[in-house]
């Protein structure tokens, strides 16, 4: 390892807030546990988990090699970073809006999933998310790939993957009892809209390291 901290933990930030934000993974795996019980969300988890670390290798070492080939790359995938947090931003602040307005959407549950089949749906959800994709292209912005060594890139994708793991864990064995799925209806909108205003704050962060 011969990067500081910081990074990391600037990374894990962000990547805490997008695991944690309603989307795709999460309500797949909030839909297998109020329908199929704890141990299908925990799969679910796991298949998350597995998922984001694989993203996190593969778009790590492909960047890795762009930057070395072609080092302008760097602030043309940062200017790309800062629109895609506005993106989201946006989307995030109008789900919450449609959430007060209109109340949260409902989670359906998934009934009869055992564990094998709820991890390997997990990963299916993981691989076809565009969340995915756009969220490391974000998360490879904010982190000097271009000094990092394999260790470093080794603990950046097991921190992500633990998160991950961790984050829906804690979802699938909530979401197994009846009333979360009517907390969920109310916190909804709020998660949201913290979540757009916090891709804000990374957005100008991001603008401001452009503008030194």
């Amino acid at each position: 390892m011969t990067l500081t901290l910081a990074p990391f933990l600037t990374v894990w930030a962000f990547l805490a807030m997008n695991i944690a934000s309603p989307g795709p993974n999460v309500l797949n795996t909030i839909a297998s546990a109020m329908g199929s019980g704890r141990r299908a969300g925990l799969a679910s988890a796991a298949g998350v988990a597995l998922g984001i670390g694989m993203w996190c290798l593969a778009m790590t070492l492909g960047l890795a090699a762009l930057f070395q080939t072609l080092p302008v790359a760097r602030t043309a995938l940062t200017v790309l970073a800062i629109g895609l947090l506005l993106w989201f931003a946006s989307r995030y602040l109008r789900t919450a809006w449609a959430g007060w307005r209109h109340g949260a959407d409902r989670v359906n549950a998934r009934a009869g999933l055992a564990a094998r089949a709820s991890f390997l749906r997990s990963l299916a959800v993981n691989a076809t998310n565009p969340k995915a994709l756009t969220t490391w292209v974000v998360i490879l912005s904010l982190f000097p790939v271009a000094e990092a060594r394999a260790g470093d890139i080794a603990l950046l994708g097991l921190g992500a993957a633990t998160l991950a793991f961790s984050i829906h864990a804690v979802y699938a064995l909530a979401f197994s009892t009846a009333p979360a799925a009517r907390l969920w209806a109310r916190l909804a909108p709020a998660i949201s809209a913290a979540v757009g205003l916090f891709f804000i704050a990374f957005a100008a962060k991001l603008a401001g390291g452009l503008a030194a």
